[in-house]
């Protein structure tokens, strides 16, 4: 009965882990972006880029201007931060453009951009579509 119990429980724990998993966003953060880039080009960073700030893209500049010499695995994860990162910040500025059709049909009355976007997340049929992905996209959901 014991043993049951805990196959049980594992396989919710397993459920919930995969649900929550699967809602996950398709854009990487700022901070996982950093920690991502620490990783793969933190070496590349201290030996061509020595003394650089992070911000204004100078880190990014520096990689790109010594592409030839930097590590393929930093070459692969510049590509995939800056393409995640382009796509979070579009999704962001368009959020209100691609989401006016649902706004206007769930959460009409509701005021405040954070407000519409907690009722946009509570209508479920906004998650199939071009509003549901631009949420995940922005790194809201």
């Amino acid at each position: 009965m014991t043993n049951r119990i805990a196959v049980f429980g594992g396989t919710i724990v397993l459920t919930v882990l995969a649900l929550a998993t699967d809602g996950r966003a398709d854009t990487i953060s700022y901070a996982d972006a950093v920690s991502l880039l620490a990783n793969d080009c933190g070496s590349d960073i201290r030996k061509y880029c020595k003394g650089l700030n992070l911000g204004g893209g100078r880190i990014q500049t520096c990689l790109e201007q010594n592409e030839g010499k930097v590590s393929p695995a930093c070459t692969v994860t510049l590509a995939n931060v800056i393409t995640s990162i382009s796509q979070r910040q579009s999704a962001q500025s368009s959020f209100a453009t691609i989401c006016k059709h649902d706004i206007a049909q769930y959460c009409k009355s509701v005021k405040g951009e954070g407000n519409v976007l907690s009722c946009l997340n509570k209508a479920t049929r906004v998650n199939e579509g071009q509003c549901g992905q631009a949420i995940i996209d922005a790194g809201w959901r």
